[in-house]
């Protein structure tokens, strides 16, 4: 099965958004000094390790979707058979 290449470029373009998104909340979620991510004694709160393991998935399905979407690209520039 091939995509098409609007599809290919909205997977590749989707991977790429969540890896900018998701390291910048896992930068500014290590940053943190309102109370969420640490208590007063500077130790993770349960907050943290659920946003941490949800960015860490998101980056996983983002990589998985981007990959999708750069071997859809690659596939439409292949040469055919035939």
């Amino acid at each position: 099965m091939k995509l098409s290449r609007p599809v290919s470029w909205f997977l590749l373009a989707f991977g790429a958004w969540s890896w900018f998104v998701w390291t910048n909340f896992t930068r500014n979620l290590w940053k943190d000094s309102g109370g969420l991510a640490f208590d007063d004694a500077g130790d993770p709160t349960a907050y943290f390790w659920i946003h941490l393991v949800l960015a860490v998935v998101s980056l996983g399905l983002g990589t998985a979707i981007g990959i999708i979407g750069l071997r859809g690209l690659r596939a439409l520039r292949a040469p055919r058979d035939g």
